[in-house]
């Protein structure tokens, strides 16, 4: 099984990416956050750069509907050493899909194989693609796997729900099989994989599947790829650590990130608006958070936050499942 870590706008961004593979590590590729404009920006180019990315296979996402942006991205990617970019057709975001954009781009289907057309003909670097199963009906994806067939993409990474879906419901998981059948390509699951659990529920379902891209279940248990190898025939003799030992890695990762925050981000404000972001997903791995969340989200500075924070390691147990 291979594992990969989805890209999250704002939240996997290169200081994550770093600490994360430093204190946990383990991922067979990083995706960035997507880069949407063709002259990238400072934190687009800050994610990007090498030496941001050292001992990780990252794969930067591009997010557009012009090919002429895409391949202007591409150049530059590769001359930063790349071999490998993402077209996001996955986003589901309303802004993203009014501008024909993300997911949007899988509702004008002509439109989206002129692009590929060209985008597969032009690129100097390997394509994969991030896609929903379509924007509001089912029916919708045979027609876009007739589209997928004719282009020779690196990867095809489905999250298979619809746009109008966002992250609720169950994923269709027969929707990942129509691909295996219809696609020669390698392909990996994204959705829904937030423990040993909810993974062995997909194989079942998907024994074929041995690619997996995992997003908000990292950032609910940043230790959580460490227990999918632990309870999985691949990875014999990994073994969990003790619950103390989780704690303090959690607790080294969390410093690290915020360390990284204070020395990139311009004053208290700006750094506590990521790491309050972060806790809506990190305080689900501990039992009885709730007060104690609400004094991280009510601390004004970094001396009153990292209070809270203590106080939150030190009152409120990990969940049996997180440790």
């Amino acid at each position: 099984m291979k594992y990969y870590l989805a890209p999250m706008e704002g939240l996997t961004t290169y200081n994550f990416r770093t600490n994360w593979n430093r204190c946990y590590g383990g991922m067979d590729k990083y995706f960035t956050p997507f880069i949407s404009n063709r002259h990238m920006n400072s934190r687009e180019r800050n994610d990007v750069l090498p030496e941001h990315n050292v001992g990780m296979y990252t794969v930067p996402q591009i997010l557009t509907n012009k090919a002429e942006e895409f391949l202007s991205l591409a150049e530059q990617l590769a001359g930063y050493g790349y071999h490998e970019v993402n077209l996001n057709l996955g986003c589901p975001s309303g802004t993203v899909v009014a501008r024909n954009r993300g997911a949007g781009f899988l509702g004008t289907p002509r439109e989206l194989e002129d692009f590929l057309d060209e985008i597969f003909e032009k690129c100097p670097l390997e394509i994969s693609i991030k896609t929903r199963i379509g924007m509001e009906y089912p029916d919708e994806w045979a027609p876009l796997l007739k589209i997928y067939q004719k282009f020779p993409m690196k990867e095809l990474i489905i999250h298979p729900r619809l746009q109008k879906e966002g992250y609720k419901g169950t994923p269709h998981l027969e929707a990942f099989a129509e691909a295996v059948e219809a696609l020669q390509c390698p392909l990996c699951y994204n959705g829904d994989i937030t423990s040993p659990e909810t993974l062995a529920h997909i194989l079942e379902k998907l024994p074929m599947v041995d690619t997996v891209m995992i997003g908000r279940g990292i950032l609910q248990n940043p230790g959580l790829l460490q227990q999918l190898k632990a309870t999985s025939t691949d990875f014999d003799g990994v073994s969990l650590p003790s619950s103390e030992d989780c704690l303090d890695v959690l607790k080294e990762f969390h410093n690290s990130l915020l360390a990284g925050y204070q020395v990139i981000m311009s004053g208290d404000t700006n750094t506590l608006y990521k790491m309050k972001d972060l806790w809506t997903f990190l305080s689900r791995s501990f039992e009885s958070p709730d007060k104690y969340v609400k004094k991280i989200r009510k601390a004004t500075d970094v001396s009153d936050y990292k209070l809270a924070v203590n106080a939150l390691f030190r009152e409120c147990a990990l969940k049996s499942e997180n440790s």
